[in-house]
């Protein structure tokens, strides 16, 4: 999705460079030419340019250190009595501030209580100012988020029933069925039974906002199992799926596309086929791996029935899990892999 322009970087400095340009432009501003003191000593008066335009940078330096620094430290960590400490010494440091600069640049060595008061209500002004533009800014993009999130619940939800698994996949399997019937195999009863499963975890589990990671497990492994049996011999399939714990949850069919994608080009004209899964979650820490050999010649051939594609799982992961997620695809000596981590937490 293309970023507004009032969202670039480049723009929101430049708001910001015009924000401070005028706040600190106000004192001349709103002077009044009647008001104005007799004409003070040029020296005196370099000094006051000078004071006047470091204690400037000063509360810039003040409100970014809040935004930044404090409020992501203390606020959203709901720390408020850390929070109020630290905006005390930093005020500490303020007034320590103002007496040296009067010390070095107008030679005195004491305070008077109006300029600290004169200084309180800066701070004030300015910690209030980055407290509500940080939390406001914060609500914004947060709204957006869940926006996104809901827009995106829509779209996937047409996308796993109508193609989650693909309808030639299904096609095969029936077929397949159909065949041991006819042998009157005694594979037939657990195909059945792995085939119910997976088509009630898809019409009912995907409904769910998250299921826990066993069922997620049991899902691929019914597929993987029916997958096994439509390909018999002609592709080696190695799966290793381990928890340490049953309490860990994810949103439904997030892995399924690797898994679909491993089986859709690691099969067919390949010679030795293989296809490797590796599922590991503990310390709250997800990893799930996929690797298959893949032929380079046919693997521009791209089947459209077969689930949501990569791009719309990076889409759906970015979404859900953003920065607490990493998605590394790799291919090297013929072998597509698939590294995805999700931290659980």
């Amino acid at each position: 999705m293309k970023a507004a322009w009032y969202s670039k970087k480049w723009v929101i400095v430049l708001l910001h460079v015009a924000a401070w340009t005028f706040f600190f432009s106000l004192p001349y501003l709103l002077r009044s030419p009647e008001n104005e003191r007799p004409s003070k000593p040029a020296n005196e008066s370099d000094h006051g340019f000078y004071f006047s335009w470091i204690m400037n940078f000063s509360w810039a330096a003040m409100f970014y250190f809040n935004i930044f620094v404090l409020i992501p430290r203390y606020i959203y960590k709901k720390k408020y009595w850390q929070f109020a400490a630290a905006h005390f010494v930093t005020f500490a440091c303020v007034l320590l501030e103002v007496y040296l600069l009067f010390s070095l640049l107008f030679n005195r060595s004491h305070y008077e209580t109006r300029t600290i008061f004169f200084n309180l209500l800066i701070y004030v002004f300015i910690f209030a100012l980055g407290t509500a533009y940080q939390l406001i800014k914060d609500k914004i993009n947060s709204d957006k988020l869940a926006q996104e999130k809901q827009n995106e619940v829509l779209k996937t939800e047409l996308s796993l029933l109508r193609s989650q698994v693909s309808p030639h996949f299904m096609f095969n399997v029936l077929n397949n069925m159909v065949s041991l019937a006819r042998k009157q195999s005694d594979l037939l009863e657990p195909s059945l039974i792995k085939l119910s499963s997976l088509m009630r975890y898809m019409l009912y589990e995907a409904d769910e906002e998250k299921v826990s990671i066993e069922k997620e497990m049991d899902y691929l492994q019914s597929y993987i199992d029916l997958q096994q049996q439509r390909f018999g011999k002609k592709v080696q399939v190695k799966v290793h799926m381990h928890t340490m714990d049953d309490h860990y949850q994810l949103e439904p069919m997030l892995l399924i596309p690797f898994v679909e994608n491993a089986f859709k080009h690691g099969t067919g004209m390949i010679e030795d086929a293989r296809i490797d899964i590796d599922l590991e979650a503990e310390k709250n820490v997800l990893q799930f791996t996929v690797s298959n050999k893949y032929n380079s010649v046919s693997a521009e051939i791209k089947d459209k029935t077969s689930g949501i594609g990569l791009a719309n799982v990076k889409r759906r992961l970015n979404l859900l899990y953003g920065k607490n997620h990493s998605l590394t695809i790799s291919t090297n000596n013929n072998w597509f892999v698939v590294v995805l981590k999700i931290n659980l937490s």
